[in-house]
């Protein structure tokens, strides 16, 4: 059933506007700022050639290209998930599906994988960029592997997330902007916080606050180092806040 309404949500997806201008907004920003790296790092080789243990490709081109998708995703996924909860809230189709014989759990995970079979597919295309150039270069696949999970995990946190706020409202404006803020939020104090409490002495209130710092815990799957702690706090938001949304549709189909 989680794939039933899987595939309905990605098909959904695909028959917005809103999805193919973020889909074209997204790949024309990455593309244009990959062929201005690729152009840069073409002019300075030169001067690399000179340098004893030059940075190559990858390091000059495909990690700042990836960078860049991560900042994009913050934009993007809030604008890919505010119709999946909230405008079937909104068109009453919720009330149908919540008293169909389907469990919320079933419901949530299979709007999840929608949106993240739509942001598998922005990253791969984007990771087609730099791999398209594996015969004309030297690519480091080790870090590319590295940051194409980071991004993927990353992903999921987002989506989980936004997918929290839409089933909070029933305007899709509202749960796209609301989840942007609370993003922003997590970027922003996260990691601030985190660092004041391990400065205080309290290193295990710090722990839990580095879960809501997913860019804090993107960083070392960015720089090729596979940390598991990071990985596991990636994981353990996206489940937290898959709750967290459970729990809000459940209460409000017990409440009619």
């Amino acid at each position: 059933m989680i794939f039933t309404i899987a595939g309905k949500d990605l098909k959904s997806l695909f028959t917005s506007p809103i999805a193919w201008v973020v889909l074209t907004f997204v790949q024309l920003i990455i593309g244009y700022g990959f062929l201005k790296r690729f152009d840069d790092f073409m002019q300075l080789q030169p001067q690399l050639i000179q340098l004893p243990s030059p940075p190559g490709f990858t390091e000059l081109v495909a990690v700042p290209t990836f960078a860049t998708t991560a900042a994009i995703m913050l934009f993007a996924v809030p604008l890919l998930a505010m119709r999946l909860i909230a405008e079937e809230r909104r068109n009453q189709t919720m009330v149908l599906l919540t008293s169909a014989p389907i469990s919320i759990v079933d419901i949530v995970l299979g709007k999840f994988c929608a949106l993240m079979g739509m942001l598998l597919i922005i990253l791969a295309l984007i990771a087609l960029m730099p791999l398209s150039l594996s015969t004309a270069t030297k690519l480091d696949y080790r870090l590319i592997g590295s940051i194409v999970l980071g991004l993927a995990l990353l992903a999921a946190a987002f989506s989980a997330v936004s997918l929290y706020v839409s089933s909070l409202t029933t305007h899709p404006i509202v749960a796209a902007l609301g989840a942007f803020g609370a993003l922003l939020a997590m970027i922003l104090m996260g990691e601030n916080v985190a660092d004041n409490l391990q400065t205080r002495g309290l290193g295990v209130l710090a722990t839990f606050a580095q879960v809501f710092s997913p860019v804090k815990n993107f960083e070392p799957l960015g720089k090729g180092m596979i940390d598991t702690y990071a990985i596991a706090c990636l994981i353990l938001l996206t489940v937290l806040f898959l709750a967290f949304t459970v729990r809000q549709l459940e209460a409000r189909r017990l409440r009619g």
